[in-house]
């Protein structure tokens, strides 16, 4: 079976397998105090050009924004997101089982608009409510989309006007940011944002996630948070080896244009067998419309996700591509497809 199930379900990128592999006897102290997550930190700290952004390393997303999060508000506060976004459906809750509650509002492209956010604060106004305090977005979005220039340049002037938190979850953001037209680079999230991480579990890391902290009411004693929510690993340098090795040579950024080119040559094939989208996207997320009839047919050889019913015969799937996509699998669907829609079309 060919997957283009998830961005994650290989292991890693074997510049990361042999880094880890020449290192695997070297003994350093525990907790992500070694000398190879300090020149991961620092690469990072260049590559988003802020010499004080604080660079932690943690497992996981989830584990990430619970993290960040629960350190940031009091026990009032509350989140605003869009409904798409990644803590509302797919963290098991870990956000209001912390005790803050997760404030959502419809985004037909899942990207939240200040316009989106003033609506959710403004209805939340006195102090028998939650008390808004955090904009959460991610990028690229849960249904493949990404924030432009100007549109993370609003919310972070918003977020600044009403003394808001400005957090961006990266879990696929290597995907946003070598997406054609993205005008986004990481200094600009330094500048923009109080907190974003780099995500690199689905960016051929074997697991882990950076974060980074701009702001420095966010920076004391962070490590005590990740101690205390359990996610300080004690072989940090399995993190850092990782993310030194990311951030050598920009292979983080030429492994996820990697992926994004094998979604548009899936997109292409998608497109000339007479199939719409859901939304249009440009990263490594597809949400093609197919026939169920012709689903059928292609899942004897594929794997993917089901997202949602678009009509009694017609379904939205959603395709992802990754740092190891090889072209041949992609060029395999892509005269499956062809072909399956030209017998159907002949009958």
């Amino acid at each position: 079976m060919i997957s283009f199930l998830n961005d994650y379900s290989e292991g890693a990128h074997p510049a990361i397998m042999q880094a880890l592999q020449d290192t695997n006897l070297v003994s350093t102290v525990g907790y992500g105090m070694d000398e190879y997550c300090a020149l991961a930190a620092d690469r990072i700290r260049e590559a988003v050009q802020s010499e004080q952004a604080q660079v932690h390393f943690l497992v996981g997303g989830t584990q990430t924004n619970r993290v960040l999060i629960t350190s940031a508000l009091r026990p009032h506060e509350a989140v605003i997101t869009a409904l798409t976004g990644h803590v509302v459906d797919h963290e098991t809750g870990a956000i209001e089982a912390s005790g803050h509650k997760v404030l959502t509002i419809p985004a037909a492209d899942g990207k939240l608009t200040p316009e989106l956010a003033e609506q959710i604060r403004l209805a939340h106004h006195s102090e028998h409510m939650v008390k808004p305090r955090m904009v959460y977005v991610s990028n690229s979005t849960e249904i493949g989309t990404f924030y432009r220039l100007q549109e993370l340049e609003e919310l972070s002037a918003y977020c600044r006007s009403h003394d808001l938190y400005f957090f961006l979850d990266g879990a696929r953001l290597g995907s946003a940011l070598t997406a054609p037209g993205n005008d986004v680079t990481l200094a600009d999230l330094a500048r923009l944002t109080d907190a974003f991480y780099i995500g690199g579990t689905k960016n051929g890391a074997l697991f882990g996630e950076a974060l980074v902290l701009v702001n420095p009411a966010l920076q004391q004693d962070f490590r005590y948070h990740i101690k205390q929510n359990g996610a300080m690993l004690a072989k940090g340098r399995l993190l850092g080896i990782q993310f030194a090795e990311l951030f050598r040579d920009e292979l983080y950024f030429r492994i996820a244009a990697h992926a994004n080119t094998m979604a548009a040559k899936l997109k292409q094939a998608i497109t000339t067998a007479g199939y719409s989208f859901m939304i249009d996207s440009d990263t490594n997320q597809l949400f093609p419309i197919i026939p169920d009839d012709v689903l059928e047919q292609l899942q004897s050889r594929y794997l993917f996700s089901q997202w949602d019913k678009a009509d009694d015969a017609h379904s939205v799937i959603r395709l992802v591509t990754s740092w190891a996509t090889a072209e041949e699998d992609v060029q395999a669907f892509a005269d499956d497809i062809l072909a399956i829609s030209s017998t159907a079309v002949g009958q």
